[in-house]
């Protein structure tokens, strides 16, 4: 505010000394002019702060289910003059409390990208007169706060980078704020969905790790350990979303999760459905991590030589990524072709950042290549 005030005082001085003659003293002028100036920016920034206050108090703090101090922050940083993918990384950042190798991970862009990404972020806030904002512009900030949420709840359900598979508090945190959010805009499919992929997720959680937390897929979970609560709710929200059409990003990877959850055994799955809701998501939001899920599910519908052909396809975009390896693996095994998978998951092992996905990994190249050595899940 000072430089500014310099720089208008500065101004006035280009204009009318010209005119009126330089003044005596020309420093004191200045000071003198730049102090006015500073001093009608503050009531005027003054002014609008008690305007904006006020606003708020009326409208925002008389909705029933008023958003929470931490939520407001997820989309006061949510700037929409910042391009999508920036304004998520740097939230991610300063607000989601993700490292800047996490955030790099769930991007799938190295490390060193990210922080560019992040920097040239705060630099761009920095250039802006108000680079936060009341927050009132909501609709324009709320993909990209889903995204952060969605983001943060990956991260702490398949934790990058702890010891542990998954990271209680922030999945905790995670789903608090989306819940937070479906309170204020119950109608919103996007909002609605998240919340009920995130809860049909996390449902799992007690079947996803055995006695001294090694990982167990999906296939091989004990769904009596499933949270009935969780997951009930998480189906009636993804009922609930159904009238407004399957369009979203959300919405359909919530129906995903809903299949899986109404499959009372591995075998019970309607792969034929999800693959089809894959497809669906494909379409919505091309990428190649969707390819690859879509991948595995055609797999179990065709046969698992047409999910290698469509997993050839994204080979090139997925290169150094564990996921590819790790597919590439599940599928060679059940082509029968046991020496190619135990070589995709040990490639899969030394690329994943995850010590239980690794060990996972290692533990099934294992049984593969020697089946009466290998430990069993009891001695891990």
């Amino acid at each position: 505010m000072a430089e500014d005030a310099v720089q208008e005082a500065l101004l006035a001085a280009a204009t009318q000394w010209p005119v009126d003659g330089v003044p005596t003293n020309p420093r004191a002028w200045l000071i003198q002019v730049a102090q006015r100036r500073m001093a009608d920016a503050v009531r005027v920034e003054v002014a609008r702060r008690s305007r904006e206050t006020a606003v708020f108090e009326r409208e925002v703090r008389q909705e029933a289910a008023a958003r929470d101090d931490s939520l407001d922050l997820y989309f006061l940083c949510c700037h929409p003059e910042l391009p999508a993918a920036s304004a998520v990384a740097l939230t991610l950042r300063a607000v989601g409390g993700l490292t800047t190798a996490e955030i790099a991970a769930a991007f799938l862009v190295p490390e060193a990208t990210m922080a560019q990404r992040v920097s040239r972020a705060k630099k761009r806030l920095s250039q802006l007169s108000r680079p936060f904002g009341s927050g009132a512009d909501d609709t324009k900030r709320m993909a990209a706060v889903l995204r952060v949420l969605y983001v943060i709840f990956t991260e702490a359900h398949t934790s990058s980078s702890s010891p542990e598979l998954r990271r209680a508090d922030l999945a905790a945190e995670a789903i608090r704020l989306t819940r937070a959010l479906h309170e204020l805009v119950p109608t919103d499919p996007e909002v609605t969905s998240l919340l009920a992929l995130m809860l049909l997720t996390d449902s799992r959680r007690a079947a996803r790790t055995g006695p001294h937390g090694e990982l167990i897929p999906l296939p091989a979970q004990d769904r009596t350990l499933w949270d009935r609560a969780m997951t009930s709710e998480g189906l009636r929200l993804v009922t609930a979303t159904m009238s407004a059409g399957l369009s979203g990003s959300y919405q359909l990877q919530a129906a995903i999760a809903g299949v899986h959850a109404q499959a009372t055994t591995a075998d019970a799955t309607d792969w034929t459905t999800i693959l089809a809701l894959y497809s669906r998501l494909e379409q919505v939001e091309p990428s190649a991590i969707v390819t690859l899920n879509r991948a595995v599910a055609l797999a179990a519908v065709e046969g698992p030589s047409a999910g290698l052909a469509l997993v050839d396809t994204i080979a090139d975009e997925l290169s150094g990524n564990h996921r590819l390896a790790a597919v590439r693996g599940h599928l060679t095994e059940m082509s029968g072709d046991t020496a190619a998978a135990v070589t995709h998951y040990h490639q899969a092992a030394t690329q994943t950042t995850s010590a239980p996905e690794r060990d996972y990994l290692l533990l099934r190249a294992a049984r593969l290549r020697n089946p009466e050595e290998a430990p069993d899940d009891e001695n891990i």
